[in-house]
């Protein structure tokens, strides 16, 4: 069990001491991946930014994921019954929330260039990973160094996934028996935009 995401972030940071003020930025995926993004960007002295991406649900049942996207990619499963012209209007619909979201998290900022610089990619925990997975591919587009993703949960049987997808893996607890990733905290509280947008705003030192 882990207290909460600030020692998710502390815990996380151990992991990646290697990565102490060098050429990385830390991408945090709102809003519960902030917090734990926050301490590991501070603990290691580096930038910290935000990544989004968003599931497309089916359109019967909005909770099941037919796909995700990020701003200029996407992951897709195969669903011929899903009519192309649903796709399309989702795809425009996520992607103006996520330009809106943006501004909204991080003001009149312009996201970090990732070019030739490593990314820790932060999350507080990994239920599917099909919204990560899909960061991940946009991320890729943009010829990174490295992509390196630090969560500290995730279902057992997901580890291969990550393992394949990321250039490094970095994780606290793998579980057999996941039934949430809110049941390995002891605090697990709702982050509010409020939190988010504070931690963002926040002084780092990068030297």
């Amino acid at each position: 069990m882990l207290k909460d995401r600030i020692e998710a972030g502390k815990l996380l940071s151990e992991k990646l001491k290697k990565y102490q003020n060098s050429n990385t930025i830390v991408l945090a995926v709102p809003r519960g991946g902030v917090p734990v993004g926050y301490v590991i960007a501070k603990s290691l002295h580096l930038p910290l930014d935000i990544v989004l991406s968003k599931k497309i649900g089916h359109p019967s049942n909005t909770e099941f994921a037919i796909g995700a996207i990020s701003s200029d990619s996407m992951i897709l499963d195969e669903h011929p019954n899903v009519s192309k012209k649903y796709i399309d209007h989702e795809i425009i619909r996520l992607r103006k929330l996520m330009t809106e979201k943006y501004q909204h998290y991080m003001g009149n900022r312009k996201p970090l260039d990732v070019k030739e610089k490593n990314i820790i990619l932060v999350d507080d925990g990994i239920a599917t990973g099909n919204t990560l997975l899909a960061s991940i591919s946009m991320l890729r587009k943009k010829n990174p160094a490295k992509i390196i993703v630090a969560t500290p949960v995730i279902p057992y049987d997901k580890v291969p996934v990550f393992k394949k997808n990321a250039d490094e893996f970095i994780y606290l607890i793998a579980s057999k028996y996941f039934r949430s990733v809110g049941g390995f905290y002891e605090e697990f509280n709702q982050v509010e935009d409020a939190e988010v947008i504070h931690l963002l705003s926040l002084p780092i030192d990068t030297d």
